[in-house]
């Protein structure tokens, strides 16, 4: 533990050498996160390493023979199975845990939070868990949210184009892998494609993902429907981040070979008519949403905005019901660290005002 300032919270960050944890102690820089005391955790192969923070050299600490006690809030990044054992162990210790993987969002004593959407649901925290959503759902929050409140969410369509980081470095190493290989047999057999090129096994991504698409990511669900679990959380998170259980939402999600930034086409019915002059009104203030004529990946990558643009009238949907429009976002920033470490100011503001 590195006490850096005086007064403030005791943080932890579990995961903190990964490739999230690394832009999670970037975030809590560039927000000034009230920090007291900060610590870094991770498994054994990584402890020892040192970090530095605000000049700070901090020592990344083995979770399994560390001292949990003292810790105000913890941020995790370390994925589910660990997750599953470690939160329970942090929160019985007194921590609040802001969780980055699915292990906890579809609990329903687990709140699952986009900052901007629902931040009222930290006002009480039953296991001491907070459940950050999917880097696509967290995309598409900020801007579903004011719609539905306005014109009465009844139906989503989307299909979701996942950059590799989202499979964390191993898919971002495929990738490189499989651009190198591919650019190195030269012109003519990128053109034609196919088998021309000699490509790399797979390593991460289900196909090869250079100059590809594969709409495959995650595992198949064990109830009949086909969908993936990646596919499954869009619809389910939605549901309760919203506050609408009986949304009816369809997701078709695919990795492309892109490095960072998810993009979404989005399909939106609601109860209400609407057009787009009215959808960009309500668009134009709402928070962490940007507007702009074509949201792409180059766009996202390094900024916090949902990036939303292409709107138009939905002409499958009756009586101008409907919306069709593209959202870009950051996978890595706000699809996982920057909005972990906003639920940490929340509940920091919530349950811990007198240390600040």
């Amino acid at each position: 533990m590195v006490q850096i300032n005086d007064r403030g919270v005791n943080v932890a960050v579990l995961g903190a050498t990964g490739q999230v944890g690394m832009v999670m102690r970037r975030v809590l820089d560039e927000r000034d996160f009230p920090v007291k005391d900060l610590r870094f955790l991770a498994s054994a192969h990584s402890a020892g390493k040192v970090l530095n923070w605000r000049g700070h050299d901090i020592t990344v600490e083995d979770v399994a023979t560390a001292d949990l006690s003292g810790i105000d809030i913890a941020i995790f990044s370390a994925g589910g199975g660990t997750s599953k054992v470690w939160a329970p162990k942090f929160a019985e210790a007194g921590a609040y845990v802001i969780d980055n993987s699915s292990q906890w969002r579809m609990h329903d004593d687990v709140p699952l939070v986009v900052a901007e959407v629902n931040p009222d649901d930290l006002d009480e925290i039953p296991t001491g868990i907070v459940a950050n959503p999917n880097c696509t759902t967290m995309a598409i929050m900020p801007v579903l949210k004011p719609l539905a409140d306005k014109f009465g969410l009844k139906r989503l369509i989307v299909s979701s184009y996942q950059a590799v980081s989202g499979a964390g470095r191993a898919g971002v190493e495929q990738l490189m892998n499989e651009a190198k290989a591919a650019v190195d047999q030269g012109a003519d057999k990128l053109v034609f494609g196919g088998d021309a090129i000699d490509f790399p096994e797979p390593t991460k991504v289900a196909r090869t993902i250079a100059f590809n698409e594969v709409p495959f990511i995650g595992d198949i669900v064990d109830d009949g429907s086909q969908e993936t679990d990646e596919e499954q959380k869009l619809r389910n998170e939605s549901r309760k981040i919203l506050h609408l259980p009986d949304l009816k939402a369809s997701c078709t999600c695919v990795r492309v070979g892109v490095f960072t930034a998810h993009g979404m086409s989005v399909n939106a019915e609601f109860e209400n008519p609407v057009s787009v002059e009215e959808a960009k009104e309500v668009l134009a203030s709402a928070p962490a949403v940007e507007l702009t004529d074509i949201p792409t990946a180059q766009l996202a990558a390094g900024k916090t905005p949902s990036f939303v643009g292409r709107i138009r009238v939905d002409q499958a949907v009756d009586d101008n019901k409907g919306l069709a429009f593209f959202v870009t976002n950051d996978n890595l920033r706000k699809g996982a660290a920057l909005n972990a470490v906003e639920l940490a100011e929340i509940v920091a503001r919530k349950h811990f005002a007198d240390q600040l």
